[in-house]
């Protein structure tokens, strides 16, 4: 290629190009130079050659014109993809930037709620390690106290026997005693000391009891009164049904007394017509029957036609209906409670102690008060408070069974819960909740608390004239049966019984184990709600005339 066009092609595309670029224009120059050589040598031949000459310069103008057009247009394209190529770099930075932060934002959420889940477990373990040591303080300490009291115990041991000693040397050297009456002398006087011992320990013993329990069971009682609060029920053995119209009784008698009996027949209750103006009273002492009978009596008066085939087809429908809300109840108790697993059968017979009273307590209401109570103070024990709940609940599930079925109600509701697989812990608590069988677990042990916190608080509970008579005059029976009473009163509606005795045959350390000989004995005799109270006072006067 000539020096000259290498010159012009060199001036029009500066150095940095597009290679690809350069390239055509080399092809272009090499065709035009061809051209011009093929037309100078036509013009040598023919003699045109200025003419060939100024024709190639012509087209060699005409191409460096459409090179530099070829080369604005690749830059502006070129400048337009690079500006392209960067905006996407851009997007494709700021979406990875947001992604990113993404996920360290949601790892940082992860991480956060993993570490307030370890900060809760090592509260946790903080607690149950301190409540762990706080125990582990008091078995140390009454460990101490036992030491203490074994040493102390030792001590008196030794003592009694020097006196033995020195009372048996004494006896020796008095004259005119027989062996026998000498052993008499030291029996009696050994039994005195002995009785001044045992009454004297029994009060301080007593006494330490109290204070050590009585800090830890006011926390835990009152803890457990305090977040629970329920509804009272009374018992009531008859129903009365207000009639619209004296009328009215006439239809329910019959012809020849044909109505009443069919009623009485169909429902198991008794209905007791008398000279109280526009009434009927329905008595029985099934609470389930007196409710069908109840129920069936007011909708037979209320719809006006009263004669057998009504009166079947209404009782009928009412003890379906009765037995769906037993069923609801104690499938509400249940949910209640939030426990689960427990049998159909065993849930009816739970619905149906919403029908029954013990001293007039609803049973069912109490059931629940207890299970409550129960909850309650296992978490404050560290016990598992479901199957807590569970043995709350199913406690007087025997009362629900009927009366032909021989036995304690506790023993047979433990019976029946065995048969429908509970658990062994929650079978026994049920079976010991009165002291009838020995207790295998803390369970049994917190039923009869809880089942004594429930029954004994003021209001749960009451009776009726005849058995309240009856119970306090046993209780006076029982005071006044021990040696050395002078009288005795059952006070506080029967929750203290006040004993006074004969101080010359009474001494302060004997007054002492009478009265814990008659807690004991009330306490295996007699079947009572709540507590009693046994309080023995004695008294010594001494009076002289001044004259």
């Amino acid at each position: 290629m000539p020096e000259s066009i290498k010159y012009q092609l060199a001036s029009v595309y500066p150095q940095g190009e597009t290679p690809f670029i350069i390239g055509i224009f080399a092809l272009l120059a090499f065709i035009i130079v061809w051209m011009l050589l093929q037309q100078r040598a036509q013009a040598k031949q023919a003699g045109k050659l200025e003419e060939a000459k100024k024709e190639a310069e012509k087209i060699l103008r005409q191409a460096q014109e459409e090179a530099e057009l070829l080369r604005k247009n690749t830059k502006l394209e070129s400048e337009v993809i690079l500006k392209e190529a960067k905006v996407r770099a851009k997007e494709e930075v700021i979406a990875a930037k947001e992604e990113f932060e993404n996920s360290c934002t949601h790892r940082k959420n992860e991480l956060q709620k993993a570490e307030l889940r370890l900060e809760n477990k090592e509260e946790n373990l903080d607690k149950k390690i301190q409540q762990a040591d706080k125990r582990l303080e008091e078995l140390e300490e009454r460990d101490l106290r036992l030491r203490q009291d074994r040493e102390q115990l030792q001590r008196r041991q030794n003592e009694l026997d020097e006196k033995i000693q020195r009372q048996t040397k004494e006896l020796e050297r008095v004259a005119n005693l027989s062996q026998e009456e000498a052993k008499d002398i030291l029996l009696r006087r050994l039994e005195d000391s002995l009785v001044s011992e045992r009454g004297s320990m029994i009060r301080r013993f007593q006494e330490e009891g109290r204070q050590r329990l009585l800090q830890e069971s006011q926390e835990i009682m009152l803890t457990a009164m305090q977040r629970y609060a329920g509804d009272v029920a009374y018992e009531r053995t008859t129903s009365t049904i207000p009639l619209p119209s004296e009328d009215m009784k006439g239809r329910i008698i019959g012809r020849e007394g044909r109505n009443i009996r069919s009623i009485e027949a169909a429902t198991g209750c008794n209905i007791l017509i008398d000279d109280t103006p526009e009434a009927v009273v329905v008595s029985c002492f099934d609470p389930v029957r007196k409710e069908i009978g109840r129920i069936a009596m007011e909708r037979l008066v209320a719809d006006g036609r009263i004669h057998p085939t009504r009166i079947e087809e209404i009782v009928s429908k009412v003890s379906k209906e009765v037995d769906n809300e037993i069923q609801k109840a104690g499938q509400e108790a249940v949910e209640k409670l939030g426990l689960t697993r427990i049998r159909p059968n065993i849930v009816s017979l739970l619905g149906s102690l919403k029908y029954r009273y013990s001293y007039s307590q609803n049973v069912l209401m109490h059931s629940i008060e207890v299970a409550s109570l129960m909850g309650i103070i296992a978490a404050q024990l560290g016990l598992d408070e479901r199957k807590a709940r569970r043995a709350g609940l199913l406690h007087d599930i025997g009362k629900a069974v009927n009366h032909e079925v021989e036995g304690s109600h506790a023993i047979i509701g433990a019976d029946l819960l065995k048969r429908a697989g509970e658990d062994e812990e929650v079978v026994n608590a049920v079976a010991a909740h009165h002291e009838e069988v020995d207790k295998t677990s803390l369970l049994g042990i917190l039923v009869n608390i809880c089942d004594t916190l429930s029954a004994g608080r003021p209001g749960a509970r009451s009776e009726t004239t005849e058995l309240y008579l009856k119970r306090l005059e046993q209780l006076e029976g029982i005071g006044n049966s021990f040696d050395g009473v002078e009288t005795c009163y059952a006070i506080q509606a029967g929750r203290e019984l006040r004993v006074i005795v004969q101080p010359e045959k009474i001494d302060e350390d004997a007054a002492a184990v009478l009265a814990r000989d008659m807690a004991e004995r009330i306490e295996k005799e007699m079947r009572y709600p709540g507590t009693i109270k046994v309080s023995v006072i004695r008294e010594t006067r001494s009076v002289e005339v001044a004259k």
